[in-house]
């Protein structure tokens, strides 16, 4: 059984595109490609699902077009849109020496100069000309702190840490 803990959310599906299965790929991190991956997994009634891609074109840079076997028609896939799509993080891990955005989601923010954990980063802010880390807390209050690479001090992927100097004064805003 696939766990939650073990994929990092990259998409969702959209509507069907033409009557032969294949769907609207909404994207946020391309891990699928990068890592020639098989399969993607996705979130069918609380349970995570490996589905294994027949082929897939991309229609932009955050839109693919993709077909999974054994859907082959536009009904089929329809049943599909708005599903949540995963990828193993194992996989991604394993196949690149960066890591994106989506795949840091669940790491622990930990202030470089007093040790002390922040809080767990929710979800990462591109909208702005600053990136930002949307943290959430112990006791359940969000912040928001700088994603700078200035600031981000060092990243343990097998700990799901980033360490970052916090600047002063910026958690008690």
């Amino acid at each position: 059984m696939i766990k939650k803990e073990d994929v990092y959310k990259i998409g969702i599906l959209g509507k069907p595109h033409g009557v032969r299965g294949e769907i609207q790929f909404r994207f946020s991190d391309d891990a699928f490609d990068r890592c020639d991956a098989e399969y993607l997994v996705l979130e069918l009634e609380g349970i995570l699902v490996p589905f294994f891609m027949e082929e897939y074109r991309f229609r932009s840079d955050e839109v693919a077009l993709i077909k999974f076997c054994d859907i082959e028609s536009d009904e089929k896939a329809r049943e599909l849109t708005g599903t949540e799509v995963y990828f193993p993080r194992a996989l991604a891990e394993e196949n690149t020496e960066t890591l994106s955005w989506a795949q840091i989601i669940g790491f622990s923010l930990v202030d470089s100069g007093t040790g002390k954990c922040i809080g767990k980063i929710a979800s990462v802010d591109e909208t702005t000309i600053n990136l930002l880390f949307e943290v959430t807390t112990e006791d359940g209050k969000d912040l928001l702190i700088p994603a700078n690479e200035d600031l981000i001090k060092g990243v343990d992927a097998e700990k799901k840490t980033i360490k970052i100097e916090i600047p002063e004064g910026l958690l008690e805003l």
